[in-house]
């Protein structure tokens, strides 16, 4: 089977106008899951992190934790010195990919599955250019996909929603007001909104970004709006230049998607991960086991991996791995990183898994489509490849546990399960069906208590 593309482009330097864009942005989205499904813990202050313990990182603060000054990135720790009343949630992620699902197809019910383009677990574009004659009133469209999330989901669950003609004055609308805002932004009413935002305000303008604005004259974003092309390409170097002199007049440039580059897998590592090294080699072989999923449900194999860890006494260690021939089984990915790691300790290196470890990492990538790996005459691994797809076929079918590879059984349920607000391409089976990956909305048993 071919590789499942998520290859979409449908961008236009036309700029006339008859181009319509929803962008949907959650509000604190895995913390409002939490508060929706959990009663108790709404109107409070909570913080969803991926274990318990002092050193655990706030992933996704709720609005009432914002504002007593808690943020994303914050150690819980922290977050108890800012706020006593600060509650600390685990995360299950299984549950806010359900969600999200829920919300997919709420948009998918206004228009073609194609025209839905999830961008995170909490983003989402709806282009609705070909639907300007079906929906005249835009905005009561967007107050109605608002209902139909508190109505159908719960009203915990809200989002703020931009309307332009591009995908970034879109996103830039559901940045302006929030929570549950809902603002659409024109060429007759941009500069209003522009004029009360500074240049940092902007997606994709950060503090650098702004230093080299300034040097060339620019303080403000209506002079970065006004800015020339040839002012902008100096600024931001070349192209880049270009797409955002494309943005700023209404063009778009952002409404795409692509296939992937590489795929990672990593994780902050509690007290009792890093309690002995069977622990930390457990958590190793969960990392290779969790990217060996991932690239059977696209369909690809990786040319190149590699593994890096981060301790709290001792610089980073990293290394990167150019294979012979093209992998996808975990056991596999596992023994080359144990053989660089063992060549490492060997001539005198400190031993790599140990208990000052804070993070460890594994990410694959050089893909190549399955029905393009080449097999020797005399080689094995065919058969094997052919059972991997069948045994996650299996999983999908009748339950992640209905079974299992050898190395699923070492230390089972060693690793949480994780969610990150980047892409959600996993979840999906393709991005032009309404077929989920059932392995990622189903709870894991053995991760609970």
């Amino acid at each position: 089977m071919a590789v499942v593309s998520f290859r979409r482009n449908a961008n236009s330097l036309h700029g006339n106008g008859r181009s319509l864009i929803m962008y949907i942005d959650m509000n604190s989205y895995f913390a409002s899951c939490e508060q929706q499904l959990q009663p108790h813990l709404r109107g409070k202050p909570i913080g969803v992190c991926p274990y318990e313990g002092p050193n655990a990182v706030v992933i996704a603060a709720s609005r009432e934790a914002k504002a007593m000054g808690i943020k994303t990135g914050m150690h819980a720790s922290e977050c108890k010195a800012l706020c006593p009343d600060f509650i600390m949630v685990p995360t299950r992620p299984f549950y806010y990919r359900r969600i999200h699902v829920e919300i997919m197809n709420i948009l998918r019910s206004y228009c073609d599955a194609k025209h839905v383009i999830p961008k995170s677990i909490d983003e989402a574009i709806v282009d609705l250019t070909h639907y300007t004659y079906v929906y005249k009133d835009v905005m009561a469209l967007a107050q109605q996909i608002k209902e139909d999330i508190r109505t159908k989901i719960g009203t915990y669950i809200t989002c703020s929603i931009g309307i332009a003609a591009n995908v970034f004055y879109a996103k830039l609308a559901t940045e302006i007001q929030k929570p549950d805002g809902l603002i659409h932004i024109t060429p007759e009413n941009v500069d209003g909104y522009l004029s009360h935002l500074k240049l940092t305000d902007i997606p994709g303008i950060g503090e650098r970004s702004a230093q080299r604005l300034n040097r060339a004259g620019v303080y403000t974003t209506i002079a970065l709006r006004n800015a020339s092309e040839s002012l902008l390409r100096k600024v931001f170097g070349g192209v880049v230049g270009n797409y955002w002199y494309y943005r700023l007049h209404f063009k778009e440039v952002d409404l795409y998607t692509s296939d992937y580059k590489h795929m990672s897998a990593m994780r902050s590592l509690s007290l009792k991960n890093r309690s002995s090294y069977e622990a930390l080699r457990s958590m190793l072989i969960s990392l290779c086991t969790w990217l060996e999923q991932r690239m059977v449900k696209q369909n690809v194999f990786c040319r190149e991996l590699s593994f890096y860890a981060h301790y709290y006494n001792a610089p980073e260690w990293k290394v990167h791995i150019k294979l012979l021939q093209p992998l996808q089984d975990a056991m596999e990915i596992l023994q080359y990183i144990e053989h660089r790691i063992s060549e490492y300790e060997k001539y005198g290196g400190l031993r790599v898994l140990r208990n000052d470890m804070m993070d460890m990492g594994v990410v694959v990538g050089n893909f190549i489509a399955s029905d393009e790996v080449q097999y020797g005459l005399f080689d094995n691994k065919m058969q094997a490849d052919r059972l991997r797809k069948v045994m996650y076929t299996i999983k999908d079918q009748y339950g992640k546990n209905m079974v299992r590879k050898a190395s699923e059984t070492i230390e089972s349920g060693q690793m949480k399960d994780a969610i990150g607000f980047g892409s959600v391409k996993d979840l999906y089976q393709s991005i032009d069906d309404k077929m989920f990956n059932n392995f990622l909305l189903e709870e894991d048993k053995e991760m609970l208590g």
